[in-house]
């Protein structure tokens, strides 16, 4: 199998995965809710959630380095997924809900260094922006139709969870059947970039491959410290949304209307910088601290175009943080040490996003002018920092 088709399969793998769990989390408020839960509880559960998702991948990125199992950790992920959802249509009490609700997010702290890593290998060859683009474009459209059919079902059933989660099987049997599928015919994804690595050997010296031992590279973690800045000053949807209905400029019904619009921006900015990416270079990340300052600057607006525009926005610049960023990493460290690498990052991913909600969150009760100013002065620390990225590495 060619690389871009392993690329293309592995898209497909999280497509279905994202009609899942992007199912199931569209409604996990309503359904907790249903069960008794406060908005107390939902608030934990969900928070603890994301918090497994990232903190855990810096306990599965450094497993998967040092068991080298990426494919059976990648399969565990995945499992723990596509099971746990469908379980929560018939779970009954409030308990077993948040453990399940919680365990889905559990399995992608699990599978995603394993899985970054899998897809690294075949990217050295395709390109790692255009490589990584595709997979994101694809993984929108299952994050688009899941909440969608389980919308629909819902309505034809009444409202019955059970139903509308239960039809959530069927795509999770067909993630499993395709990992299986793909792991025999290309058991040895890292033959990808060997092959790219011996082809380059042979118009250059080999480049000494990092060990299980050795440190990640100086220029990894200033890449680390862009992203953390970059992401600190990103609002999340939420407080978007919020300011979108608290200030009367969109119907609440129509804001997953306008989340899904912006889904749509994802995929096209994550095609758009992925292909720029491989032509550039890492300079094409400027485009994210622009457009996180830009998010700020629109978004919380009293005119309702221009602040639609800014949801639309911080669409694109999830678009990058999602495929680019991922394809940079693989750039700057190598595959002796990637998983590490994801792990370490995912985790500077979290604490970034938690600390950009709450410092948005909060600046937006305050005070919206002091908002953006502060925003717009960590997106110009972020470029300083990415300069010194294009220093480091050369």
């Amino acid at each position: 199998m060619g690389p871009w088709r392993f690329v293309v399969w592995f898209g497909t793998v999280s497509l279905l995965a994202d009609f899942v769990y992007e199912g199931a989390r569209s409604i996990t408020g309503p359904l907790l809710a249903s069960l008794g839960a406060s908005a107390l509880v939902v608030g934990v559960v969900t928070g603890a959630g994301e918090a497994a998702a990232l903190g855990l991948r810096l306990v599965s990125g450094p497993l998967a380095d040092r068991t080298r199992q990426f494919w059976g950790l990648a399969i565990a992920g995945y499992a723990l997924t596509v099971v746990s959802v469908p379980l929560l249509g018939v779970a009954g009490v409030l308990w077993a809900a948040c453990t399940l609700v919680i365990a889905e997010r559990v399995g992608k702290a699990v599978r995603s260094p394993a899985k970054d890593t899998l897809l690294s290998h075949a990217t050295a060859a395709t390109g790692r922006g255009r490589g990584f683009a595709v997979h994101e474009a694809m993984d929108q459209v299952g994050a688009l139709i899941g909440p969608l059919v389980v919308a629909g079902v819902l309505a034809l059933t009444g409202g019955d969870y059970g139903p509308a989660l239960g039809v959530l099987a069927l795509p999770g049997v067909a993630v499993l059947g395709l990992l299986v599928w793909l792991r025999a015919r290309v058991p040895d994804p890292e033959a990808y970039e060997r092959e790219v690595e011996a082809e380059a050997a042979k118009t250059s010296p080999v480049a000494k491959e990092v060990t299980g031992r050795d440190h990640l590279p100086a220029a990894f973690w200033t890449y680390a410290a862009f992203t953390a800045a970059t992401t600190t000053g990103f609002a999340t949807f939420g407080v978007l949304s919020f300011h979108l209905v608290e200030r009367h400029l969109l119907a609440t019904a129509w804001v997953p209307v306008l989340y899904a619009a912006a889904m749509a921006v994802d995929a096209l900015a994550a095609l758009a910088t992925g292909w720029m990416y491989d032509r550039h270079g890492p300079r094409v990340l400027i485009a994210l601290p622009v457009l996180t300052a830009g998010v700020a600057v629109l978004a919380f607006t009293d005119t309702v175009a221009i602040a639609v525009a800014g949801s639309l926005v911080w669409g694109a610049a999830m678009g990058i943080q999602e495929s680019t960023l991922r394809a940079t990493v693989a750039d700057l460290v190598p595959r002796g040490r990637r998983a590490t690498a994801y792990g370490l990052f995912a985790g500077v991913v979290g604490a970034a996003s938690l600390a950009g909600g709450a410092l948005t969150g909060g600046l937006y009760d305050y005070s919206i002018p002091v908002l953006i100013t502060v925003v717009v002065a960590i997106q110009v620390l972020a470029v300083a920092l990415l300069a010194v990225l294009r220093v480091a590495r050369r």
